[in-house]
C-alpha cells in the first residue's frame, strides 16, 4: 500500500466513510491537533522509562486515537464512531487522585519544567489545551458528545499532575514561579 494517494492535492481530506473536507475545516484542525497531542505524548514516553505512568500514557495514546476516529467521523455518514465513553475520564479523574494524594501541596504556581518527563509533559498539556479549544470550537458548529469534551479537559488536569509526578518520582522540585521585577 502506497502511503501518498494523491486524493489530497487539491486542499481536500477524507474522512471515515468516504465524506471529503477541506483541510483547512474546523473538523480537520480539531483532528490535528488531537493528532499533535499524541505525538506529543509519545515523545514524553521515551522518556517516561516503564512503569504506572507509562502504562497511562500508553491507554492515554489509544484513548485518543480513538476520539480522532470519533472526530473523523461525520454525523449521519454511513459510517460512524462513537467510542469513547465515561470511562477515560472517570479513570483520568482517579490517578488525579491518587497521583495528588502522594504529592505535596501545592502552595504556589509552578513552571513548566523540572525532569525531561515533567516538561514534556507540561508541553503535552499546553498542546491539549489548543486541542481542547479547536474541539469547542468544532462543537460551536456541530455538537459534539460531552465525553468528547470532558475528556480533553480532564486529560490537561491529568497532564500537570503526571508532570508534578514525574518530578517527584525523578527527586527533582518542581519549579516554582517567581514574579518577575517588571518596574525597573
Amino acid at each position: 500500500m502506497k502511503i501518498y494517494t494523491k486524493t489530497g492535492d487539491k486542499g481536500e481530506t477524507g474522512l471515515v466513510g468516504n465524506a471529503r473536507v477541506k483541510k483547512t475545516s474546523t473538523r480537520i484542525q480539531a483532528i490535528g491537533e488531537v493528532d499533535e497531542l499524541n505525538a506529543a505524548i509519545g515523545l514524553a514516553r521515551t522518556e517516561s522509562q516503564g512503569g504506572e505512568l507509562d502504562e497511562d500514557l500508553a491507554k492515554i495514546q489509544s484513548t485518543l486515537f480513538d476520539l480522532g476516529a470519533e472526530l473523523a467521523s461525520l454525523p449521519g455518514s454511513k459510517i460512524t464512531f462513537a467510542i469513547l465513553g465515561s470511562h477515560p475520564a472517570e479513570n483520568l479523574e482517579k490517578s488525579i487522585d491518587e497521583q495528588t494524594a502522594s504529592l505535596e501541596p501545592l502552595k504556589n504556581f509552578i513552571l513548566p519544567g523540572g525532569s525531561k518527563l515533567a516538561a514534556h509533559l507540561h508541553l503535552a498539556r499546553c498542546i491539549c489545551r489548543r486541542a481542547e479549544r479547536s474541539v469547542l470550537e468544532l462543537h460551536e458548529e456541530e455538537p459534539l458528545r460531552s465525553e468528547v469534551l470532558v475528556f480533553l479537559n480532564r486529560l490537561s488536569d491529568w497532564l500537570f499532575v503526571s508532570a508534578r509526578t514525574a518530578n517527584c518520582q525523578s527527586g527533582i522540585d518542581d519549579v516554582p514561579w517567581q514574579p518577575s521585577n517588571t518596574s525597573g
